[in-house]
């Protein structure tokens, strides 16, 4: 009986059969680890994705909290695999997903000390049922209802359902708020990027005097974006996002909110001008469109010299947008 060699086997088995010569190891789990590196870089640093032609770099931040799914899916390859290597990098891009997003699962502030609450929706000029829409706004009992897309056709039924709890109302365009408070000095801002018609009015100011003092409120739409197969397309919307964040920086009123559909994320470069000038809001995620698989948050509620949070959805309504609900305390932010 001859003796079994075990290095004679490995060294077999590290030689082709075909012609003798050796065949390099595998390191099992390199190309996980390597994509699990570059997943960590886009959720650390989205700000890398070159936005220059398609755009590339909004839509991956429109996206980023959903970057979490690929994350956890190098871990479980690894674990299935057993690669130490894979298990390890995959570590990384899951601990920076938390990182950046833990706040928003566990919730944020509770909202105890707010002293204003807000609706915020757009109801969409397709809206089949809007007397049922404003009942549901009103319905958890907020001091302000901001809606976009209201049209002329809708706002009538509008008006008559949020009249008696909501005496006092400002409109212009497309845009609108219902408040319980006093509005002052009331005008129109000046969103329209050009080549626009100019009956495109999707912007105005106001004050709203709450018992704990005024609160500059902007109810706002800007220009929707479009996916192509040239990328996304986001001119329009950049550049009244710069309009917008003009008129932000001129803005002297000590306590000041943004309400409206932004079409864009609070990561998404592209609204840089007004999120730059404006705090994070803090609560959950409030995916809000589209309403049948919310997919991002595009419609917000942001402050500044104030404190946002409790951000969440409320149940749909006849709009392809879900209403967001935002508690704000007015004792600074």
């Amino acid at each position: 009986m001859t003796a079994y060699d075990g290095s004679a086997a490995a060294e077999a088995g590290a030689r082709s059969p075909e012609d003798g010569e050796r065949v390099p190891r595998r390191r099992p789990g390199r190309f996980g680890a390597a994509m699990s590196v570059l997943l960590a870089a886009v959720l650390l640093f989205p700000q890398l994705v070159p936005n220059a032609r398609f755009r590339a770099g909004s839509l991956v931040e429109t996206f980023l909290p959903w970057l979490g799914a690929p994350a956890v899916l190098l871990l479980v390859v690894g674990l299935v695999r057993r690669s130490p290597l894979a298990v390890g990098a995959a570590l990384v891009p899951v601990a920076a997903w938390l990182l950046l997003f833990a706040p928003l699962v566990a919730g944020g502030v509770s909202g105890d000390g707010a002293r204003l609450s807000v609706v915020q929706h757009n109801v969409s000029d397709e809206n089949p049922d809007p007397v049922g829409t404003a009942q549901a706004l009103a319905a958890p009992g907020p001091d302000l209802i901001a809606v976009e897309e209201l049209t002329e056709e809708a706002a009538p039924s509008y008006r008559r359902a949020l009249r008696e709890a909501y005496p006092h109302h400002v409109a212009y365009g497309t845009v609108a708020l219902w408040s319980r408070h006093p509005l002052l000095s009331d005008e129109p801002v000046d969103l329209r990027p050009s080549g626009v018609d100019e009956n495109w009015r999707r912007g105005l100011r106001t004050t709203v005097r709450t018992p704990h003092g005024d609160v500059a409120v902007y109810v706002v739409h800007l220009p929707s974006l479009r996916i192509t197969s040239q990328g996304m397309r986001t001119q329009r919307r950049d550049e009244s996002a710069r309009l917008l964040g003009a008129r932000l920086e001129r803005e002297r009123a000590g306590r000041v909110l943004v309400v409206g559909d932004l079409n864009g994320t609070l990561d998404d470069r592209g609204l840089a001008p007004v999120t730059g000038r404006m705090g994070t809001p803090q609560g959950g995620f409030a995916f809000s469109w589209p309403e049948r698989f919310p997919l991002a948050r595009i419609d917000h509620v942001l402050g500044r010299s104030v404190s946002v949070a409790g951000v969440h959805t409320l149940p749909a309504t006849g709009s392809d947008h879900l209403p967001v609900l935002a508690r704000v305390d007015l004792r600074g932010g």
